[in-house]
């Protein structure tokens, strides 16, 4: 069964302008099935991290003389060798939506892409599921319509929900928004977060950083979930497991680089001074953050001490996925006073602010 997303209408526009568009993402949000959807008719050549599929790493050229536009090439990173030709053979055509292209390691993409296809593509980037798109309504986007009038809206639907959904709010935000699970029984959840941090650690993190100590990664990656939706002061942080600062901050931008970690700047009227004040940083899914905080049922994180966090990070992560979708997405921003005051999230577009609390 396959459910729409949010990003359909702008990867269908950014076809229609760009030569070669990229969906970039964590692994098994849905990449390339929701390539697979929108563009039926494409031939779909999946790339390996060990074999040299169609021999495109010894000779790109011809692989692409071989398999010809338009094509959905997927898991691009493992091929760096197929962007240089990939530029030259866009350079000789004008037909759009030639070459879709999905990456799941920002690091080793975009620097790549940035170098090679500079002004020929259109990124997209794809995260989990919201709650709208799980229940086939991804049509809906409540933070367009408070965007575009806020007084209207706030108006409209005080004390009204938004979405009906037959799952409570714990059980939502424990099976987190992988679309891998939703047809998934809740009894192999664990072992499906198991694997999953099991590859991405033992696989995608071994290959594109340099990292000796898999085990301690693995127990900074647990540690960092619980410090998720706080204020994050990254010389501390890894203290508790031996890591200096230096070492803390690489580790969390490895995280970033691969869509398991984001992180929300704060907010000033001085553009220096938001550079110096501390983010806040949000685990990307809350099914995993949910795994690998040991908690085991809905039922027990309704009671757990993280819920709160839990609670905000699912809040946050959906809200700030509906903003994407939109062709002009805003900034995001939190703000915290010297005295405690907070606002969650700011939401800024047009040099006005539309605050949210959660």
């Amino acid at each position: 069964m396959y459910l729409k997303r949010h990003l359909e209408d702008k990867l269908l526009k950014f076809s229609k302008n760009f030569k070669i568009v990229l969906v970039k993402g964590a692994r098994q949000v849905g990449k390339s099935t929701l390539l697979k959807n929108c563009f039926p008719d494409y031939r779909n050549i999946v790339f390996d991290p060990v074999q040299d599929i169609f021999e495109a790493r010894k000779d790109p050229d011809q692989f692409l003389s071989n398999f010809t536009a338009p094509i959905i090439l997927d898991e691009i990173q493992y091929v760096p060798e197929l962007l240089p030709a990939l530029k030259r053979k866009v350079d000789e055509i004008d037909t759009k939506g030639s070459y879709l292209l999905t990456g799941s390691q920002n690091i080793s993409v975009i620097r790549e892409i940035s170098e090679s296809l500079a002004g020929r593509v259109g990124i997209i980037e794809l995260e989990g599921m919201t709650p709208y798109e799980i229940s086939n309504k991804h049509d809906q986007n409540w933070v367009k319509s408070y965007l575009e009038d806020s007084e209207c809206f706030c108006m409209k639907l005080a004390h009204k929900k938004l979405l009906e959904s037959n799952k409570t709010l714990y059980e939502t935000i424990w099976a987190g928004s992988l679309p891998g699970l939703i047809e998934m029984s809740p009894e192999v959840y664990s072992g499906f977060f198991q694997s999953y941090i099991q590859t991405y650690i033992e696989r995608d993190v071994r290959m594109f950083a340099e990292i000796n100590d898999l085990g301690l990664f693995s127990r900074f990656v647990s540690l960092l979930a619980a410090y998720s939706a706080q204020e994050i002061n990254k010389a501390h942080i890894g203290r508790d497991i031996g890591l200096s600062p230096k070492q803390t901050d690489k580790w969390i931008e490895i995280l970033k680089y691969s869509y398991q970690w984001q992180e929300l700047p704060a907010f000033s009227s001085n553009v220096i001074k938001r550079i110096a004040k501390k983010p806040k940083g949000l685990f990307m899914d809350t099914g995993l953050l949910c795994y690998l905080q040991k908690i085991s049922s809905p039922e027990s994180l309704a009671s757990h001490p993280l819920w709160g966090r839990a609670f905000e990070s699912f809040c946050l992560n959906n809200i700030m996925r509906l903003a994407k979708a939109l062709d002009t997405p805003p900034n995001f921003y939190h703000w915290r006073s010297a005295g405690g005051a907070e606002v969650d999230l700011i939401l800024e577009r047009d040099g006005v602010f539309y605050p949210i609390e959660i």
